[in-house]
């Protein structure tokens, strides 16, 4: 399957396949793909390459065997800790702006995690839509172990919204690690995949939501994640109704009941 390179990254390596699914892989496995104060930004980078790429769904992963993403690389704390407040609140800014960019991508992303995914590493999992664990997955919020709080990256907003107040409440003050199985059964992630067939399920995810209309799964992601942050259902109704309307007025729906009628495949452009 050819591949090309999005954007030419020191942390990330970012490709485009010819099916339109892209792979963004933390790109560390020397250091268990810890994060770093260029990832943060390159995160950034990543984002921007990918949004006008045509790109129809993202895989999001680690490189190498040991990792998905192990939190923020301690040997770069030192740096951290001689900011000044303002010189510190533009690393988090950029830091948080990053992840907010990979989630806000207009196509579906999913995590394939194997490995540790703590602090750091959790709330990059967290920015995906759908998240596939290896058995060796361990996720963690961490950021009480190092004298930080769960407030970090984003995990706050999204951990509680994924699986309730009281369940991330329990992980953000104890920091501990949540094995594969006990993730699924709370829903902190889709499901556990066998580690060698992890990559595999996660393209067939992709491909899967690749063979859609580009319209449909687009404005389906824009009222998941926007109905999530409103707070009447009138004001949810508004946002569905909208998208509806705009995509009886693209070409893919009267291609899919063309098809449907004349039993074959649709041929989806995203016009």
């Amino acid at each position: 399957m050819i591949t090309k390179p999005l954007a030419e990254l020191e942390t990330l390596r970012v490709e485009l396949r010819e099916d339109g699914v892209a792979v963004l892989t933390v790109n560390r496995p020397d250091r268990a793909n810890s994060q770093t104060q260029t990832m943060f930004h390159e995160h950034n980078e990543a984002a921007l390459a990918l949004r006008d790429s045509g790109a129809r769904a993202l895989i999001l992963r680690g490189a190498g065997e040991k990792a998905f993403c192990s939190g923020f690389d301690l040997a770069e704390v030192g740096a951290i800790r001689a900011m000044g407040v303002r010189e510190f609140l533009f690393f988090q800014e950029a830091a948080t702006g990053g992840l907010a960019a990979l989630r806000d991508l207009p196509f579906p992303v999913i995590a394939a995690i194997h490995g540790p995914a703590v602090g750091g590493g959790l709330a990059l999992a967290l920015a995906a839509d759908i998240r596939l664990a290896a058995p060796t997955a361990k996720l963690s919020c961490a950021f009480v172990r190092v004298g930080l709080s769960c407030g970090e990256l984003g995990t706050s907003y999204l951990l509680t919204r994924l699986i309730g107040y009281g369940r991330a409440a329990e992980l953000g003050f104890t920091g501990r690690i949540v094995g594969a199985d006990e993730a699924a059964r709370i829903g902190l992630v889709n499901r556990v995949v066998p580690s060698e067939d992890l990559f595999t399920e996660a393209d067939t995810l992709a491909a899967a939501i690749a063979a859609n209309s580009p319209g449909g799964v687009r404005m389906s992601k824009r009222a998941l994640l926007r109905n999530q942050e409103v707070t009447s259902y009138a004001a949810a109704l508004e946002l569905e109704n909208r998208g509806q309307a705009l995509l009886t007025r693209a070409d893919d729906m009267p291609e899919a009941l063309s098809a449907f009628l004349e039993r074959r495949p649709p041929n989806f452009t995203g016009r």
